[in-house]
């Protein structure tokens, strides 16, 4: 099992699984398996369309199969349908969204990748690079991982609060929803590797920001349990107003 570390804006060190060559594979096959229903679609109609009909099908299909990955990591964070089906990602090795400019490239060198190599370019690089990068992720600065957590959801994310219940930390609405997702993505890796490290330094940086003291009887864990908790009910509640 290979891991990546990727630093966030923050500065905190999040480890990623990197995505495995078997679920890369999977994936290409799932994506390539969307387009087999509309070319049958298009044997069938060939018989009721004219010539000219009939181009224009296919070359509007064949311009979306040349832009399908490109398009989906735009717009879906990543991931194209294959991917989302394997739960592996792409990512900015700088801890950021991936830029449009970063898709494009990675998408551009896939003429590199695929087709001048016959894929023995992706395939090589990626089982000699460290981070399981093929070429055009080298040249964009991006790497594949997995996806899904290594614990339950619930050890993270608390189900909506009741109406009874009281923040202990109001203090949590100057937090961005960037903020809640990074104290998501610590608390997974704590669960994964054991790095209180981690913890540790993400809660006393929240805790200067928020200018925050924390209860005696409250380690780092519990604080950021607590702020999640808290955000989540002042959001559930602050939708209903």
């Amino acid at each position: 099992m290979e891991f990546i570390t990727v630093h966030t804006t923050q500065n905190i060190g999040i480890d990623y699984e990197i995505g495995g060559l078997g679920e890369r594979i999977v994936a290409r096959i799932i994506d390539y398996a969307i387009f087999i229903p509309f070319l049958i679609v298009g044997a069938i109609m060939a018989s009721g369309l004219s010539s000219t009909g009939l181009g224009i099908y296919f070359i509007a299909l064949f311009a979306i199969f040349i832009f399908y990955d490109l398009l989906c990591e735009v717009f879906f964070n990543g991931q194209s349908f294959g991917k989302k089906v394997m739960k592996i990602r792409v990512i900015s090795l700088d801890g950021r969204r991936p830029k449009f400019s970063q898709y494009l490239l990675r998408w551009l060198f896939r003429l590199v990748d695929f087709a001048i190599t016959g894929s023995l370019g992706a395939l090589i690089a990626a089982i000699a690079t460290k981070n399981g990068q093929r070429i055009g992720d080298i040249v964009a600065g991006t790497a594949l991982i997995k996806t899904h957590a290594r614990t339950t959801q619930d050890n993270i994310i608390y189900a909506p609060t009741n109406d009874a219940y009281q923040p202990v930390f109001t203090q949590v609405t100057q937090l961005r929803d960037s903020d809640i997702s990074l104290i998501h993505e610590v608390m997974e890796n704590y669960y994964k590797t054991g790095n209180s490290v981690l913890v540790y330094n993400l809660a006393d940086r929240i805790r200067a920001h928020l200018a925050i003291s924390m209860p005696a009887n409250m380690d780092s864990m519990k604080f950021l349990q607590t702020l999640l908790k808290d955000y989540s009910h002042i959001s559930a509640h602050a939708d209903i107003l």
